[in-house]
């Protein structure tokens, strides 16, 4: 895990839904609330991952969290599809066209904020603004066009941080930063 000195997010991408999932799902079960966890990904990667089984997508909060911020979907369960569609009808949730993007979580309302003058350095501009050093930014954007899925948090305790490491590392995330 490499450690960043000017930000306490922890931040993870992962190149599928299943991966994402699981991942999402510990954040939840240790606690976090859907409003604590950043969801970023490109409006193609959520194409790929949520839109071909819309009843799978109904049933998982990243499903449901990746349709609302195209806006579909509905605020139902627990899981990382049912948020992604859900949050943008009530503010948490973002789709970003002329960027491509959803993004769900609290820096979706850093980034409407911003509002559009925020958004002209794309999403290196956007994820520097949260907070997220460039270079880290840089990584997490090349990722995002290829179709990974971007979550983050912040930690609530160095304990929290250390297991979510290594949990994180168990569902195969990538670029594990804190």
């Amino acid at each position: 895990m490499e450690r960043a000195s000017n930000t306490n997010m922890m931040t993870a991408m992962f190149r599928d839904r299943d991966s994402a999932e699981r991942a999402y799902e510990e954040l939840r079960a240790r606690g976090y609330d859907k409003d604590d966890i950043n969801v970023v990904l490109s409006d193609e990667g959520r194409k790929r991952h949520f839109s071909g089984d819309l009843d799978r997508d109904g049933d998982t909060e990243l499903g449901n969290k990746s349709l609302e911020g195209a806006g579909a979907g509905s605020a139902i369960g627990g899981t990382l599809g049912a948020i992604v569609g859900a949050v943008a009808a009530i503010g948490t949730s973002v789709a970003i066209p002329g960027l491509g993007l959803v993004v769900a979580g609290p820096l979706a309302a850093a980034l409407a904020g911003a509002g559009a003058g925020g958004l002209t350095g794309g999403l290196i501009g956007a994820l520097v603004g949260a907070g997220i050093p460039e270079e880290r930014a840089k990584v997490y954007e090349e990722g995002v066009k290829e179709g990974n899925i971007v979550l983050g948090f912040k930690p609530r305790t160095s304990e929290d941080a250390r297991y979510f490491e290594e949990h994180f590392q168990k569902h195969r995330g990538e670029h594990i930063y804190y």
